[in-house]
């Protein structure tokens, strides 16, 4: 019996299973970072709406948080503001889904 080139297959089968693994991780990475852009994206976003409210920056606390959110590649989708602190949500797109994130932002020792 030869087995010649037994080997040859065995890696090319191995090889196809970790390509299909890998085909199969990538849209689930895209979509972490995504999510991890959004909350960086709602965090800039509270912290400019924040000081905004404080008297900081001027102009109104939801317009620079759509400004900022838009400026790291998200869209505002809601923003409250209950005194000098601000909740903001956003959301970016992530292939045929959206990621969102949420953040909350003001002066130390305020609550909403």
């Amino acid at each position: 019996m030869n087995e010649r080139g037994s080997g040859s297959v065995l890696v090319v089968g191995i090889l196809a299973v970790v390509m299909g693994v890998a085909l199969l991780c990538a849209p689930l990475v895209a979509a972490r970072l995504d999510s991890s852009r959004a909350a960086t994206a709602a965090d800039a976003a509270a912290l400019a709406a924040a000081d905004t409210a404080v008297g900081i920056v001027p102009g109104s606390p939801c317009a620079n948080a759509a400004r900022t959110a838009e400026a790291n590649g998200a869209s505002l989708d809601a923003c409250r503001v209950e005194g000098l602190v601000v909740t903001v949500a956003v959301s970016r797109a992530s292939g045929p889904l959206r990621a969102t994130a949420t953040a909350t932002a003001g002066p130390p020792g305020t609550t909403p």
